[in-house]
């Protein structure tokens, strides 16, 4: 954590308990918005994707495979 990140650290903690939760949402919240460069990247990875799947040099897989190979747990399965 850098320093900066520190001290505001510890002047939230000054504050009472309902401001800090507003802070901390207030935070949370600016981490959800989109970021137009990753949307990007992630559409252009989507389409290489499908375009490589298309081809050939990609083979689609059972979603139990997966799971299998993984010990992934899906809700619901």
């Amino acid at each position: 954590m850098s320093n900066r990140a520190k001290a505001l650290s510890e002047q939230a903690r000054e504050l009472s308990p309902a401001d800090r939760i507003a802070l901390v949402e207030e935070v949370l919240d600016s981490l959800d918005s989109a970021d137009p460069a990753i949307d990007d990247l992630w559409i252009r990875e989507a389409k290489d994707r499908l375009m490589a799947y298309r081809r050939g040099d990609l083979a689609a897989k059972d979603l139990s495979e997966i799971v299998a190979k993984y010990g992934l747990w899906l809700s619901g399965s």
